[in-house]
């Protein structure tokens, strides 16, 4: 995918069993030139179809982690796909009401947030 000249890449990573393999493929895969533009990861570190809320802390240590393998600044972080924290939908293990299932993805997002300020804070960057 590394080979398409795109500036980012969304990188489903949460859920995945081996997350350092994952990070280790986008490292040595990702161009700093893709026709003029250096490619950025964004790396999924949010399990949307988990209702159990990340910490900040385990954001950042998501983040550190994939930053053994990906420079900082060219490293986001991101969401793993079929994320929709404004609809009123029923996820089986949300709960059975929908205000839950969009308190639960509100309070990730800002776990998401959060943990990035923080690493971003250590940094300084």
């Amino acid at each position: 995918m590394f080979l398409i000249n795109a500036g980012y890449f969304l990188i489903q990573c949460a859920s995945e069993d081996d997350k350092e393999a994952v990070y280790k493929l986008c490292g040595q895969h990702r161009r700093e030139d893709a026709n003029g533009v250096p490619q950025v990861c964004f790396i999924g570190i949010i399990n949307p179809l988990n209702p159990t809320v990340e910490t900040p802390e385990q954001v950042c240590d998501a983040l550190l982690a994939a930053a053994k393998h990906i420079p900082p600044n060219r490293m986001g972080a991101t969401d793993d796909c079929g994320f929709s924290p404004f609809s009123r939908d029923l996820k089986p293990e949300h709960g059975c009401s929908p205000d839950f299932a969009r308190d639960i993805a509100m309070r990730k997002i800002v776990a998401r947030i959060e943990g990035a300020a923080c690493l971003t804070r250590a940094w300084n960057l």
